[in-house]
C-alpha cells in the first residue's frame, strides 16, 4: 500500500552502508512484506509468471546472439548451426521461440484479468498505462525477432509490415527508409532488426521495474474490487511472503510444465512451416501470416479496405487500451458486481478469439468450415471472412468507446461489500445464530 511503512532493519555493516546509499535491499524486503489482499485468486499469479518469462527470454536471447549472424547470406544457416552444432543450441532456441508464445499467453490472461476486475481504475491508472507500454514493446520485440531466422515467413512478414508504415502520410516514407536502411529489405534491415530486438527486452525490463514501483505505491487490486480502508486492512491482508510467494511458485511450476510440453514434444506447433525455407524475395508464400499472438490485430488491419485506414485501426486497437481508465464510467471496479458488463465482457472474449481465428484464414476464402462441407454468410463475390472480421472489429471498438462508458452510467450494480472479510464474517455469524 502507498502508506505502508518500511519494516526492514539492516543488521550488518555492509547492509547499513548499502541501505544509506542505494536501498535496493529495503525495496525488495518491503515488497515481500507488502500487505496483500487475502482473497487474491490464481488469476493474480501471472505477474510472477511474466517476470519469469522475461528473465528466460533475456537469458536465452543473449546466448543465441553469441552464435547468430545478422547477414542475409548467413542468417538462416547460422540458425541451423545453432540447432545442430552448438551444444544445447536446439534447446536454447526452442525455449526462446516457444518462450515468446508462452509470454503472450500469460500477457493476454494478465490483461483480461485486469480488464475484468477493473485493475485500471483510480488509483492504479499508471500501473495499467505502464502495462500497456510493456505490451506494445512486447509486440515490437516479437515482430523484430520473427524476422531474424530469415525464412520465407520472416522475410515476407517484414515486407508487409514495413510497407504498412510507408502508408502513413508525410512521415511514413522517411520512417520506412530509416527502418529498412534503404529502399528494400536487405542486410541493413536485418542488422537494424537484430540490434533493436536485442535492445528492447532491456527497455521492457526497465518499464517492468516502473510497473512494480507503481504497484508498490498504489497497492494490489482484488477480486472484490474495493479499496481497503485502514480500519479493516489488518484483517483483510496478509504479507506477500510467504503466503503469496508459495501460491505464485505453485502456479509457476504448472506453467513450466505446459512450457515443457511444447519445448520437448511439439516445439514447432506454434510456428509456421514456411519459416524453415530460406527467404526468397522472388517467391511469395501462398499465405503471409504473422505469429498467432498478432493475428487479432492483423485481422483488424485486413478488415479496413483502405491501407492507411487499416494501419490506423490496428494501432488504435492497442491505443484505446491506454485511455481505458477514463472510458469506464462505473464506480464499481469488479465485474463480479456488474451483471450487464459481465455479459458484454464474455462477448468481448469471444470476439477477440474470433479475430485471431479470422486473421489466420486465407484473405480470399469465402467458406467457413462446418457440417456438410461448410457454409457462407453471404452469396456471390462477398467475402465471408472479411465481413465477419468487420463485424468483430466493430464490436471490439464499440466495447471500449460506446458500451463501457454507456453501461457504466446506466447499469445498476449489485451490492459491494465494505471489506474483504465482511462476507466471510457475516456468513459465520449467520451460521452461529442458526
Amino acid at each position: 500500500m502507498s502508506d505502508h511503512e518500511s519494516t526492514y532493519e539492516p543488521k550488518t555493516g555492509i547492509e547499513k552502508w548499502l541501505d544509506a546509499r542505494l536501498p535496493i535491499v529495503r525495496f525488495g524486503m518491503d515488497y515481500m512484506a507488502l500487505p496483500t489482499p487475502r482473497n487474491l485468486n490464481y488469476w493474480w499469479t501471472f505477474g510472477a509468471i511474466l517476470t519469469l518469462c522475461l528473465v528466460v527470454q533475456i537469458a536465452t536471447g543473449i546466448v543465441l546472439a553469441m552464435h547468430y549472424t545478422p547477414n542475409t547470406a548467413m542468417a538462416f544457416d547460422s540458425v541451423e548451426r545453432i540447432m545442430r552444432d552448438v551444444p544445447g543450441g536446439w534447446l536454447i532456441r526452442y525455449v526462446h521461440a516457444n518462450g515468446a508464445s508462452m509470454f503472450f499467453v500469460a500477457v493476454y490472461i494478465h490483461m483480461f484479468r485486469g480488464l475484468y476486475y477493473g485493475s485500471y481504475k483510480q488509483p492504479r491508472e499508471m500501473i495499467w498505462i505502464l502495462g500497456c507500454v510493456i505490451f506494445f514493446l512486447l509486440i515490437a520485440t516479437a515482430f523484430l525477432g520473427y524476422v531474424l531466422p530469415w525464412g520465407q515467413m520472416s522475410y515476407w512478414g517484414a515486407e508487409v509490415i514495413t510497407n504498412l508504415i510507408g502508408a502513413i502520410p508525410v512521415i511514413g516514407e522517411p520512417i520506412l527508409i530509416w527502418l529498412r536502411g534503404g529502399p528494400a529489405i536487405d542486410n541493413a534491415t536485418l542488422n537494424r532488426f537484430f540490434s533493436l530486438h536485442y535492445l528492447l527486452p532491456f527497455a521492457i525490463a526497465g518499464v517492468v521495474f516502473l510497473h512494480l514501483w507503481a504497484l508498490h505505491q498504489a497497492g494490489q487490486n482484488n477480486p472484490v474490487g474495493i479499496l481497503l480502508p485502514k480500519e479493516t486492512r489488518a484483517r483483510d491482508t496478509l504479507p506477500f511472503h510467504p503466503y503469496f510467494t508459495v501460491k505464485d511458485g505453485f502456479a509457476i511450476v504448472l506453467f513450466l510444465m505446459l512450457f515443457a510440453v511444447f519445448v520437448f514434444f511439439n516445439p514447432n506447433a506454434l510456428g509456421h512451416a514456411d519459416n524453415y525455407i530460406v527467404a526468397n524475395p522472388l517467391q511469395t508464400p501462398a499465405h503471409i501470416v504473422p505469429e498467432w499472438y498478432m493475428l487479432p490485430f492483423y485481422a483488424i488491419l485486413r478488415a479496413i479496405p483502405d491501407k492507411f485506414g487499416g494501419v490506423v485501426a490496428m494501432f488504435a486497437a492497442i491505443g484505446v487500451l491506454f485511455v481505458l481508465p477514463w472510458l469506464d464510467t462505473s464506480r464499481v471496479r469488479s465485474m463480479r458486481y456488474r451483471p450487464t458488463m459481465k455479459k458484454l465482457f464474455v462477448i468481448f472474449l469471444v470476439v477477440c478469439f474470433g479475430l485471431g481465428w479470422c486473421g489466420a484464414q486465407l484473405p480470399d476464402a469465402n467458406v467457413i468450415p462446418g457440417i456438410g462441407g461448410g457454409f457462407t454468410l453471404f452469396d456471390g463475390d462477398i467475402n465471408t471472412y472479411l465481413w465477419l472480421t468487420r463485424v468483430l472489429t466493430a464490436y471490439y471498438f464499440l466495447f471500449f468507446l460506446v458500451l463501457m462508458p454507456w453501461v457504466g452510467l446506466k447499469e445498476t450494480p449489485l451490492p459491494v461489500p465494505a471489506s474483504i472479510s465482511e462476507p466471510v464474517l457475516s456468513g459465520s455469524e449467520a451460521e452461529q445464530k442458526g
